[in-house]
């Protein structure tokens, strides 16, 4: 039988007898009382006898009693000595894993709330220069590298910050801040010492080898060129010769310089100006129409044209607007919308190539009686440079890589299209010195959108 059902037996033998015992004496209301009174007396001595086993923190044995009350001290205690259980089994998962973080050859802390240590493992204590008696300090007050405060403060852990360990400046650390629990936050730090040394050294490397390519390459284009003037044609082979002679010198003259321009801006700090983008943009199409327009064979004339706002309201769809009457069709490709005329922080050159590289890839790798649309417009929080061509497209896979070095994507091309295969590679440094963020959409046979999106902070007037 359930204990509560034996004392709601109890409580009505109890009451029946008094009823009895009051019928037969008259005295039924007094004795109800007394019974009542006496049951109350009985459970708040059982109270207070739990009260005080409660307050000692139930570890002793509970005291004996019976019925209901014997029930809640066996399931209270039981459910103590369970916490106890997973308490102690907690205690070891935490130990364990204390010492296997003691293990790790990468710094660990964690943080709380305030960015206050809560622990530290061996390696953090090595090269932040931790104590034991830290726990409890502020991390900003032991870390005073301006770089690391700004990107605890930053909240934006997505990327990690370079800095020099505090006790050591000749051990670079990559510092990255993993957000989990309730405020908790746990700061790893990665010995990238030799990764950063053979990066420089791969930076030297390239730097040197291309400024030492740079002399017999001019020395080998001259004799080339003059060569050709002296050739009187009457050699076909030796006027091919010279032809594609110098044709691969004109190749790897761009990869030099290609190779130069990566490495400046891997090396070189940022200059930041005022750019007029909008005039920028122009110049740089007509350059382009130019430069095809003589490599086109068509003898048409047509006049390129550029999409500007309207002079009233920019509210306006843009007008067609030419801008002068160029060698043939080709120049024609090119259509420049001009939504907006915001100008951006940044450096000219950098920029310039940039722009340049994507306008020159969607022109080379379009049909020549495609139309190549490039667009300058600001959008919610960026501003963005669109360049969008109807060429041969993208695979999905290959997207990812295009903007490694030297990486082209495997497609069946009806005629060679030449490069060095660094242009998109400089397009991502370049953005990448201006804040900005590259997005490629493109699907095979259809063509391709590479667009420049640049944060509203760079925008200057």
């Amino acid at each position: 039988m359930d204990v509560w059902q034996k004392e709601l037996i109890i409580g009505l033998l109890l009451f029946l007898a008094v009823s009895v015992v009051g019928g037969m004496t008259g005295l039924f209301m007094p004795l109800a009382l007394v019974l009542t009174l006496g049951m109350l007396m009985h459970q708040l001595y059982q109270i207070n006898r739990f009260e005080r086993w409660i307050r000692t923190g139930g570890r002793a044995k509970y005291p004996k009693t019976s019925g209901v009350w014997e029930e809640i001290y066996y399931h209270v205690y039981r459910i103590k000595k369970n916490e106890k259980k997973r308490k102690k089994k907690l205690g070891k998962m935490v130990d364990q894993f204390r010492q296997s973080t003691e293990a790790l050859p990468d710094a660990a802390v964690v943080l709380g709330a305030n960015d206050e240590i809560e622990w530290a493992n061996k390696a953090a204590r090595e090269v932040f220069g931790l104590q034991q008696s830290d726990k409890g300090q502020r991390i900003p007050n032991l870390i005073r590298f301006p770089e690391f405060i700004r990107y605890l403060k930053s909240g934006n852990y997505s990327e990690p910050v370079i800095l020099p360990s505090p006790v050591n400046n000749r051990i670079t650390l990559a510092v990255r801040i993993i957000a989990y629990g309730a405020g908790l936050r746990l700061l790893l730090a990665q010995d990238v010492t030799q990764l950063k040394k053979m990066e420089r050294m791969r930076k030297d490397f390239v730097a040197n080898v291309s400024h030492e390519l740079r002399t017999p390459l001019t020395v080998l284009k001259g004799y080339l060129e003059t060569l050709q003037d002296m050739d009187d044609g009457e050699s076909p082979l030796l006027t091919t010769s010279f032809q594609q002679m110098q044709g691969q010198t004109e190749r790897m003259q761009h990869l030099v310089d290609d190779l130069l321009l990566l490495t400046r801006l891997e090396t070189q700090q940022k200059k930041t100006e005022c750019i007029n983008v909008p005039a920028l943009l122009s110049q740089i199409c007509k350059e382009a129409e130019t430069i095809h327009g003589k490599a086109s064979a068509s003898s048409a004339t047509a006049p390129a044209l550029l999409y500007l706002p309207h002079p009233c309201s920019r509210a306006h769809a843009p007008y067609l607007h030419p801008v002068g009457n160029l060698p043939n069709r080709i120049e024609a490709r090119i259509e420049l919308s001009l939504e907006s005329d915001v100008n951006i922080m940044g450096d000219e050159q950098e920029l310039r190539s940039a722009f340049t590289n994507l306008l020159g890839n969607a022109l080379k790798y379009s049909p020549e009686d495609s139309v190549v649309k490039v667009r300058w417009y600001r959008s919610n929080d960026s501003i963005v440079l669109d360049v969008e061509d109807q060429g041969e497209g993208i695979a999905a896979a290959d997207i990812p890589r295009v903007t490694e070095r030297f990486y082209r994507s495997e497609v069946k091309r009806i005629k060679k299209v030449g490069g060095t295969g660094l242009g998109l590679a400089i397009v991502k440094h370049v953005l990448m010195r201006h804040d900005a963020k590259l997005n490629i959409t493109s699907e095979l046979g259809k063509g391709s959108r590479f667009s420049c999106h640049f944060p509203a902070k760079r925008v200057c007037h």
